[in-house]
């Protein structure tokens, strides 16, 4: 959905904390730092300290951000640091600030805390409860009390529930909810309404539980396109009513939209969950033995490293938990450098309160993972996994995200993706992104405030295992009717989309310009396993205007490309497989060449095992429209068709390691 991207103005916010500690060489003596000063941190350290010797280092990073002045460096030796780092000023171009790991450390900033104190939950325990919610007497929590599977502690985890997260022995553990989903995020249990659902009713003969006990409890529903959040108006035996119909659709769609309940005590009954009373302040787990014997944590900070007002600082080879880093609207010259970040960002909620369909399918895209803001940042080498929302929301202009893995993201389903990419100028390379809950790159094209824009570049990457929790995606998804001037997408990699939903698979395709999207260059891609082949084109709204389809491999789907002028300017060449929606696809005012035909056999080298280049035989060869920067590399006098040159060097896509 299309958003404007709202360029926010800095402020000084650490300004007050920029006075550096009385006779602090670095004060003392500034012409020091212009030769780098290196600080250490440990978790044995003082921050009283000096800090410049390894032996007596400081002990936060927090206490490295206040004394570092451009040039400077902060070392980190093996630890957790359970803080928000903000620094106090930022580094130049010629002397960064650099925040790094120590050679062979093994360092995690963790936004999560340890809790201890549990006890197990008895008979009596019950009872008060049920004077509350009578419905958890004779519960499956009641049955897991019982059995001396149930134990609590007391902590104040806030009024909102949909941020609480909890962790036994480094792992997420999960609300309690029905259907028990499981604990792979990205391949829940489903739920599916039955015969008789519709409008904001769900109907199913497996809601078994009496008449009103899902009063109140909160819905997550997810149909086609649309993942969404609401709350349970009332309830009976076989069917539950939501405050609201899901919006976008406006409607439950039997056998259609999955489901799930949960904030009821009475579901506490599994491995891994939990329940929190946000009243009573109180966590309860369910557990094999006393939670007290393992690692215990809640997430208590969203950022950490918080470089909102920052410039031409570097963080590298850190470890982030439960944790992630933002950049500001104003910040540049920022690098993030092997990161291994896991649960960067969570939330349970996606609705909000809302009922307009633009802001539940943008949930989390501009503000989940690490979140890079303003210009000429960039995020290479890391390893990002175990998001809400995105891996990456690449923001502002002239941003880069290169050489990085990223996986098991978007389990909330939403227009959130391995990389969301805003703002425009950007550059995505060479990733390799997996298993995701909708698309592993949303594409939206926005301006920043005061800068000229210019083309995104989105190239080289590996893309499969999307679709899992969300339809009418792609690989790499573009919306909505906007002019992208030229962006490319070219030499990606885009295979086995994975969808858990048994749901229509409407839509899945490799690259998917939806809604209008115009002047794009969509060339010398390669996908396997898309219902709807590498690359789909739909018109609707605006029109499919000015794109450039050229030697891609893997078959296409037009829509809406046919009414007069609906397509003027678009042309489709040089391209191998399948063209779906061919009949009167050039009415629209597009342009068709060179295409070899689905009945021909293009004889790839081993099309079993997915190598598509093409052997001596194949017609494809001598076969193209010559297209300079698009198919250059052929060993014949004329280019080939598909998006492997024949005689060219092979190209590879995804993370370079």
């Amino acid at each position: 959905m299309p958003r404007r991207w709202r360029h926010r103005s800095a402020a000084a916010l650490l300004a007050s904390l920029a006075v550096l500690v009385a006779g602090h060489p670095a004060a003392a003596h500034p012409e020091q730092s212009r030769a780098g000063t290196t600080y250490y941190v440990g978790p044995y350290g003082d921050d009283a300290d000096a800090g410049t010797n390894a032996t007596y280092p400081f002990r936060h990073i927090q206490k490295c951000a206040d004394v570092m002045v451009p040039g400077d460096t902060c070392e980190i030796v093996s630890g957790s640091y359970e803080e928000t780092v903000v620094p106090a000023r930022s580094g130049t171009a010629e002397l960064p600030i650099t925040y790094k790991a120590a050679v062979g450390a093994d360092v995690t900033v963790n936004g999560a805390s340890r809790l201890t104190g549990f006890d197990p939950v008895t008979a009596a325990d019950v009872t008060e409860i049920a004077k509350k919610d009578p419905y958890a007497a004779g519960s499956q929590f009641s049955d897991a009390v019982a059995a001396g599977h149930v134990y609590s502690t007391d902590v104040d985890l806030g009024t909102d529930v949909s941020t609480v997260q909890v962790f036994t022995d480094k792992k997420m553990d999960i609300e309690a909810q029905w259907p028990y989903p499981g604990l792979d995020l990205l391949g829940p249990t489903l739920q599916y309404a039955g015969a008789g659902s519709a409008d904001a009713t769900i109907s199913d003969a497996a809601l078994t539980r009496p008449a009103g006990y899902w009063d109140g409890a909160r819905a997550l529903t997810g149909y086609w396109y649309i993942s969404a959040t609401g709350t349970v108006k009332s309830s009976a035996v076989g069917s539950v009513t939501l405050d609201v119909a899901p919006p976008c659709v406006h409607k439950v769609v039997p056998n259609e939209t999955r489901y799930a309940l949960s904030g009821k005590i009475g579901e506490l009954a599994h491995p891994g969950e939990w329940f929190y009373d946000p009243t009573a302040k109180k966590l309860y787990v369910y557990g094999d033995d006393d939670p007290d014997n393992h690692r215990v944590e809640v997430k208590r900070r969203a950022l950490g490293f918080d470089l909102t007002n920052t410039s031409h600082v570097t963080v590298a080879g850190v470890k982030l938990f439960a944790t992630t880093v933002q950049t500001g609207d104003t910040s540049t010259g920022v690098t993030l450098d092997g990161i291994k970040g896991q649960y960067l960002s969570h939330y349970t909620d996606i609705t909000r309160g809302a009922t307009d369909c633009g802001s539940t399918v943008t949930r989390g895209v501009a503000d989940t993972g690490l979140v890079i803001n303003g210009t000429h940042n960039k995020v290479t080498n890391s390893d990002l996994s175990l998001s809400a929302g995105n891996g990456i929301a690449l923001r502002g202009q002239n941003n880069t995200a290169t050489d990085n893995v990223i996986h098991d993201v978007d389990y909330m389903g939403t227009y959130a993706a391995g990389i969301a990419v805003q703002g425009n100028s950007q550059t995505v390379t060479h990733n390799t992104i997996s298993r995701v809950g909708r698309s592993g790159i949303n594409l939206q094209w926005n301006t920043v405030d005061g800068l000229d824009p210019g083309k995104d570049v989105i190239a080289y990457n590996d893309i499969s295992g999307y679709a899992r929790l969300s339809l009418d995606v792609a690989a790499i998804y573009t919306c909505c009717s906007a002019y992208m001037m030229g962006s490319s997408l070219d030499h990606n990699v885009l295979h086995d989309p994975d969808p858990s939903t048994k749901s229509s698979t409407f839509g899945i395709s490799g690259i998917y310009a939806d809604n209008g999207q115009s002047d794009l260059v969509i060339a010398n891609n390669v996908g396997w396993g898309n219902r709807e082949g590498t690359v789909m084109l739909n018109g609707l709204g605006t029109g499919s205007h000015d794109n450039l389809v050229a030697n891609n491999t893997g078959g296409m789907t037009l829509f809406y490309v046919k009414e007069a002028g609906q397509s003027t300017g678009t042309r489709i060449y040089n391209n191998i497989g399948e063209i779906r929606g061919l009949t009167g696809a050039t009415d629209g005012g597009l342009v068709l060449s060179n295409n070899l035909p689905s009945t021909t056999d293009p004889l790839f080298v081993d099309a079993a095992n997915h190598d598509y280049r093409l052997t001596a035989d194949s017609p494809a060869r001598n076969a193209a429209l010559a297209l300079p920067g698009i198919n250059d590399g052929s060993t014949d006098a004329t280019p080939s068709l598909g998006a492997f040159q024949y005689g060219a060097p092979l190209w590879t896509a995804g993370a370079r390691r």
